[in-house]
């Protein structure tokens, strides 16, 4: 199989402001996803990409040659540009996966896609997570236990403003008593996209070997197949241009 290029991008706001962010993840969570996957796959290309770098990180030359994007945003989703997210948009229209990690829920190019509220009920009390699979036969599961539990993590329950999914590949169980669609995948033009609910920045959700497997069957599962011209404007064809021969008959409002 052809290596994957990957891009993890990160707002690496919290973990430059927060102590105990710091503790958990000192060179920023995009660090620590990168390297998980490296260390699982090595013919992965993985790079990163933060807010605060030139184009947020995004050059449309980097989006050219990225085959799945990964998104971690929290308390800055309002200082990406609209620019940079059209510019994703596009990309994952012709082709290039999305994978959407917890908080990123709430982020302009989530909402975007989805076309909905993306909203939610959430605490954060330190109360433990029952991510129960309920696709077993789905590729993002492989490997992965029937159900992962996390000791500490924060609750995000329903209703969750998002289109229905097309397909549920995980559901959670909080100690309060909430559920939550955690694993939720969709296509967009010829992209996918999945949303990934753990990962709080205040605990190692993502140092968890069983969250790094998902992380990875994710990126091989988001990953393009084929490639569509960009499918974001509209192109006229002149009847002198068609395939076929035709006679081009009546007038125009254009």
């Amino acid at each position: 199989m052809a290596h994957l290029r990957i891009t993890i991008w990160n707002e690496f706001v919290h973990e430059q402001n927060n102590k105990l962010v710091q503790s958990i993840y000192p060179d920023g969570i995009h660090a620590a996803i990168a390297a998980s996957l490296r260390a699982l796959d090595d013919r992965l290309e993985v790079r990163t990409a933060t807010l605060e770098e030139p184009d947020h990180g995004l050059s449309e030359k980097l989006l050219r040659d990225t085959d799945v994007l990964f998104w971690w945003g929290h308390c800055a989703h309002d200082k990406v540009a609209d620019a940079i997210v059209d510019r994703i948009q596009s990309r994952v229209l012709q082709g290039m996966g999305l994978v959407v990690l917890h908080s990123g829920h709430f982020s302009k190019i989530f909402k975007r896609l989805m076309g909905t509220s993306c909203a939610l009920k959430w605490r954060e009390a330190g109360e433990r997570e029952r991510l129960w699979v309920c696709n077993p036969g789905h590729p993002i599961v492989r490997g992965v236990e029937t159900c992962i539990d996390l000791e500490n993590t924060e609750m995000y329950g329903e209703p969750f403003g998002i289109p229905e999914p097309e397909e549920q590949v995980f559901l959670s169980w909080f100690e309060g008593g909430e559920v939550f669609r955690s694993g939720c995948c969709w296509r967009r033009g010829n992209g996918k996209i999945f949303y990934f609910r753990p990962g709080h920045e205040t605990y190692p959700i993502y140092h968890n070997p069983q969250i790094q497997r998902v992380l990875l069957n994710a990126a091989h599962w988001a990953r393009p197949e084929g490639h569509w011209d960009d499918v974001t404007k509209a192109a006229n064809v002149p009847a002198d241009k068609a395939r076929e021969p035709i006679q081009a008959k009546g007038g125009s409002v254009h």
